[in-house]
Formats: C-alpha cells, structure tokens, sequence
C-alpha cells in the first residue's frame, strides 16, 4: 500500500463507496491506498496532463482502476461513480468544475481546498449538499478536508448554532469541535492578521470575523 501524507490519510478516511472517481490524482496514490484497503471497490483517475496520467498508470497498473486523459468532470458520466475527491487545488477552482457539469457530479463529494475552502462551502449550500464531515491537519502546511453529502430538503444542519460568516470561512463543524491545534491555527492567524499593515477589504473583513469568533469562544 503506497505511503500517504496526513492529508491524504485524512482524505482517505472519509471515503468509502463501490466507485470512486479522483479528478487530479497525480501519481495515484490515493486510489490505491483505497482499492487495498477496501474502501472503494473501482476507482477512476482524471488527469489533464500526459505526466501525471502515466504516473497514475504506473501506480494503479493491476488494480480495479481506469487512468483517463480529461479536464475534470468531462472524463466522467452522470452516474457513473458514487463519490468523488478534488484535492490539492483552490477553492475556486474546485468550484469551477464542480460548476462545469453539475449532473455529473456524485451524491458524496470529498474536498481538500489548498486555499479558499469558503468557496466551496458558499457553493454547497447554494447546490443543495450538506457538509457532513470536516478535518483540520496541520503539517509543513494546513489543510481543511470536507466531505459533503447531496441533500436538497432545506438548510444545512451543520451551520445550526454557528454564525454563519463564521461557519462559511472556518468550518463549521470545525469550530464546533474546537480542537487545539485549530484553535492554535486560528490564534496565529488573527496574531498575522492583526499585525498586517494595509489590510484590503476582504483581509479586514476576515479579521473582523476572526476576532468575533474567538471573543465568543475564549472571551478575548
């Protein structure tokens, strides 16, 4: 079984379904550590660029799985995979495709946003998903891992009793656990926000959103 990351492993944990479809999988590593370990049952990696899908190629040779040569959800039809992971991108772009062929994309969709992970939790309540699993890791870098589920009957549960700016720009479900080494991540971001001279419109607004937050969950 290939050796994940602590991002990865977090990814990993989250999925579990018969087909799963990767979009950016590079060297494949998270298919396979998921059709070993009985998790999913036929993966299907998505690659725009030959590298990566001869990588993914070589790591998922002689498993239950299919390398394809596409630009995100193009490589996939409606119905064809039960889940779907897009990790290692921004937010925005995670959103664009998302965007781009919303029949295709699955009823459970996992997500790591290397920045902006707002955007897409702003694009699941307006697509009708609730987000029904987030994880924090903290390694050389921070990363949010969210897993969403397709439920179109009303609200979000998962944004109940936290306000909702809040909820959108840290996680919701996050701030709920108020785990110590997020909490940490928090405090250390509103220090360098704090700090930060010449903030534009949207750094001030997140300061002022993080500032709010912590004064409500530790008083200061």
């Amino acid at each position: 079984m290939p050796k994940l990351d602590d991002r990865l492993k977090a990814v990993a944990k989250l999925i579990r379904s018969p087909t799963h479809a990767d979009i950016g999988s590079d060297h494949g590593h998270l298919l396979k550590a998921l059709l070993q370990s009985g998790r999913i049952d036929q993966g299907i990696a998505i690659e725009n660029k030959t590298g990566p899908l001869n990588n993914s190629r070589k790591t998922l040779a002689g498993l239950n799985a299919e390398v394809r040569l596409a630009d995100g959800l193009t490589g996939l039809q409606p119905g064809e995979a039960d889940s779907l992971s897009l990790c290692g991108m921004g937010g925005e772009l995670i959103v664009k495709i998302l965007q781009a062929h919303p029949d295709r994309v699955p009823d459970d969709i996992v997500i790591q946003a290397n920045r902006r992970p707002e955007s897409v939790r702003r694009w699941a309540q307006i697509a009708g998903f609730h987000l029904v699993d987030e994880t924090f890791v903290v390694g050389r870098n921070q990363f949010t891992i969210m897993r969403f589920h397709r439920n179109a009957s009303g609200a979000d549960p998962a944004y109940q009793c936290v306000q909702c700016d809040a909820g959108e720009r840290f996680g919701p479900i996050l701030i709920r656990r108020w785990q110590p080494h997020f909490v940490d991540a928090l405090l250390r971001e509103h220090q360098y926000l704090m700090h930060l001279a010449g903030r534009t419109q949207e750094t001030q607004h997140r300061f002022e959103v993080l500032s709010r937050l912590l004064t409500d969950k530790l008083g200061r």
